[in-house]
């Protein structure tokens, strides 16, 4: 992963496509998380972690903006790194935590959705808390305006905060945990798979 991300804030299109991707992806995790929202149950959490979500898709997108680079303004298919992959990274995450919640805990309609919400939210904070490190690492390396140490932040207090629910949940909530993040593992690799070949692919063209 590192070497991948290291390729892409090297080359300012593809650095330009990885912060629509991402910006897409927290956008996305937003708008899961609003509509696992009860209309009456609501609490703060979620309202705080839906609200941050869309803040750090917005300031995602608003960092292409330091780039020399032209466009961007949505999430066409040309503007986006294994846009395939990405469009459907967390939506297949979420079907399959949902049907492994279902076999392993006799919960309701709405009880389930809250529980995904709990183990997706989960399971993506951890990856977040891999990836955007690297991530910042790499942009202060190659001495880039575009940082993202801000959301980093509140990655790391979004992760507490759903450790923190999810053991109000269920004792043994860990193992349950480690099943999702073998689920997303697996997403997440056939993701960077794909976007490490369209890295390949824009700089063979380049020599080509």
């Amino acid at each position: 992963m590192k070497a991948i991300i290291q390729q892409i804030v090297e080359t300012d299109q593809l650095h330009a496509k990885w912060l629509n991707t991402l910006s897409f992806m927290e956008n996305a995790g937003a708008r899961k998380i609003s509509a696992c929202e009860d209309r009456v149950s609501c609490n703060l959490m979620q309202l705080k972690h839906a609200a941050e979500e869309h803040r750090h898709a917005y300031y995602l997108k608003k960092q292409i903006q330091k780039l020399p680079v032209k466009g961007f303004a949505f999430y066409e298919v040309q503007d986006l790194l294994a846009a395939k992959h990405t469009q459907y990274y967390l939506h297949s995450l979420d079907i399959q935590a949902c049907r492994y919640l279902k076999k392993h805990f006799d919960l309701d309609a709405k009880a389930l959705k809250y529980a995904a919400y709990l183990f997706v939210t989960y399971a993506i904070e951890v990856r977040a808390d891999e990836l955007y490190p690297i991530y910042q690492e790499q942009l202060t390396a190659q001495g880039s305006r575009v940082m993202v140490k801000s959301i980093i932040l509140e990655e790391e207090g979004h992760l507490e905060e759903m450790i923190a629910q999810l053991e109000q949940f269920d004792a043994d909530w860990r193992n349950h945990a480690d099943a999702v993040l073998a689920i997303e593992a697996r997403l997440f690799e056939a993701w960077m798979l794909a976007v490490g070949q369209e890295v390949k692919q824009h700089e063979q063209q380049l020599a080509g």
